[in-house]
């Protein structure tokens, strides 16, 4: 496989082209090698590299990411339950990708031995965190899927900042790595596809991303009542959002939650957190085939991963899904920061509310700044209800396709 093919294909279309024996697995392994060797220099996303990552043999694997290259986040590794079930499903790793460094408070960069993860977009900004080399890798192209785990917004963030895809799954789904429960693994990608077929590696289901039969309703916020957004981001992210009006009803909303920053820190400070939440069952489809909403939507504890004890924000999120059906704000109020770090900004002021919370989110490409920087859009939804995001996004990419990055 040539190198152009490669960066080409998406990960669901390199699955189909293994599986129908087009090219194998060590051919598609070996052009990731071969684009990470020309790329990685630059943009530093990996800590640790596999070139033996194949050892197939004859055997062909089956799954739609079958042969796929992923790259691995470095705080997960092989024995993560996320990676385990992707390499169950045909995906093949070919290497680790940064995480954040010691000697900061601030998790949004990655390090490596020969120096801290570069934005692909531009070198001289971070590429987010903490699964900072997971989205720089599939941004730069080096491979179509990565793992990441967000906590407070290290999936969505580094995915926005990147201009890519990035899920943060319902807490609970896969059991948290951390004490305090807050953790929910969530795969990164170039296309809407790849991370639907990632999801159903990890949730064991089957998502269509076919449109839906009726706008669904949706509230717009810059600031979830309590923090702020730098205009420039919440203009392209509005724009992003109002060009899906034939899929969302978009209103503003009244919505105003507390900020969470103290009941996080709280939580993730504690001797001995609580015990993390059970894992979901799947959820109610979002939307009955006759477009109405399933009547169990909004409950207030619809699964055990609503866990109450976390509660500052419990009761708002309810009421506001009882209403609505999908909440879209910015990924993350402010463009990439420097190298030296965000100073006073809080880049996860709009994400971490729904790791408290449990409720799933995406991001997905909004736009640039006037300075070339990528603006990530959030969507978020009741829990268990991942489907209903990836449709969303499947609709944002079919009239918003994003560029992919380029050397």
């Amino acid at each position: 496989m040539e190198v152009e093919e490669y960066l080409g294909l998406s990960g669901v279309e390199i699955g189909g082209l293994v599986r129908g024996r087009v090219v194998s697995v060590e051919e598609v392994v070996g052009a990731a090698l071969r684009v990470l060797g020309e790329r990685d220099p630059r943009v530093l996303a990996f800590v640790e590299v596999w070139g033996d990552a194949v050892g197939r043999g004859g055997e062909v694997p089956s799954g739609v990411l079958a042969g796929v290259p992923i790259g691995v986040k470095a705080v997960e590794g092989l024995g993560a339950e996320q990676t385990r079930r992707m390499v169950a499903a045909g995906c093949v790793p070919i290497g680790l990708t940064s995480v954040p460094g010691k000697g900061t408070s601030w998790q949004t960069w990655g390090w490596t031995a020969n120096g801290a993860t570069r934005n692909p977009w531009c070198a001289e900004v971070t590429a987010g965190g903490s699964s900072a080399g997971s989205a720089a890798a599939v941004a730069a192209g080096i491979v179509p899927l990565a793992t990441g785990s967000d906590g407070a917004g290290s999936v969505r963030i580094p995915a926005a900042w990147c201009g890519v895809v990035g899920l943060k799954l319902t807490t609970g789904r896969l059991a948290p790595r951390d004490r305090a429960g807050l953790t929910a693994p969530g795969p990164i990608a170039r296309t809407v596809a790849d991370v639907a077929a990632a999801f159903d590696a990890l949730a064991d289901t089957r998502t269509a991303l076919d449109p839906f039969p009726r706008r669904l309703r949706a509230g717009w916020s810059t600031t979830l009542g309590f923090a702020h957004c730098d205009p420039e981001v919440a203009a392209v992210a509005r724009a992003a959002a109002e060009a899906l009006s034939d899929t969302l009803d978009l209103h503003p909303t009244p919505l105003r939650l507390t900020d969470p920053a103290s009941t996080w820190t709280a939580l993730r400070s504690r001797p001995s957190a609580a015990p993390a939440p059970p894992p979901v069952p799947p959820a109610s489809p979002a939307v009955r085939a006759d477009g109405q909403a399933t009547p169990e939507q909004g409950a207030a504890s619809p699964h055990p991963s609503a866990a109450p004890v976390r509660g500052v924000n419990d009761g708002r999120l309810a009421d506001f899904f009882r209403a609505a059906d999908v909440l879209v704000t910015p990924t993350v109020p402010y463009p990439p920061h420097g190298h030296d770090g965000p100073g006073e900004r809080m880049n996860v002021a709009l994400t971490w509310a729904f790791n408290l919370s449990g409720h799933p989110a995406i991001t997905v490409p909004a736009g640039f700044t006037a300075d070339g920087l990528p603006v990530g859009l959030q969507l978020v939804a009741r829990h268990g209800e991942e489907a209903t995001l990836l449709r969303v996004a499947a609709d944002a990419e079919r009239r918003l396709p994003w560029p992919f990055w380029r050397p």
